[in-house]
């Protein structure tokens, strides 16, 4: 939560800390490739987004969508999203 308070507030490296700071904890409990982990990396990517470091943003959206792609149905809504994300940098 801090992290998505951080980046409405435009405190980018902020939020960018708490996200990592969060991926930390948990990876200690969970595999790297849990499916819990990807709304993390996509927030990541959102905020390097906003930061306009769209080449940072993408590397995360991407994280985060090989996660859902391995670890969720193809119907499954978030890998809608994810491609929302990523199209979203490009464009």
């Amino acid at each position: 939560m801090l992290g998505l308070m951080n980046n409405s507030q435009g405190k980018y490296p902020e939020a960018i800390k708490s996200y990592e700071k969060s991926l930390k904890i948990t990876r200690k409990t969970l595999p790297g490739d849990d499916a819990s982990l990807a709304p993390t990396y996509s927030n990541i990517g959102g905020v390097y987004n906003n930061m306009g470091d769209y080449l940072k943003a993408l590397e995360y959206y991407e994280k985060s969508h090989k996660i859902i792609e391995t670890s969720l149905p193809p119907t499954h809504p978030d890998l809608a999203d994810s491609y929302s994300c990523i199209g979203g940098v490009y464009n």
